[in-house]
């Protein structure tokens, strides 16, 4: 092998565990923020409350999670914010 081969062989290398470590650092995110959306469905289909789905209301339940949606759904109702 090569110089040039082993050089493009540690990038690649270098590149596949840089994906790895963006994907396991953006999953729990990307899980939260799919268990909120069903917490905010589920409160628009069992109580009648409507909450707007903005950048700002998917940041807050994929952060907060399970809480966050429901502080959000607290807020949406007493007109404060959502």
């Amino acid at each position: 092998m090569t110089g040039l081969g082993v050089v493009l062989l540690l990038v690649l290398l270098a590149l596949v565990v840089g994906a790895v470590a963006i994907i396991r650092a953006v999953t729990p995110f990307i899980v939260n923020a799919v268990v909120g959306l069903v917490v905010l469905v589920l409160a628009e289909v069992l109580f009648g409350l409507e909450v707007a789905v903005t950048g700002l209301t998917l940041l807050v339940v994929a952060v907060a999670g399970v809480p966050g949606a429901v502080l959000v759904v607290l807020l949406s109702v007493f007109g404060v914010a959502f």
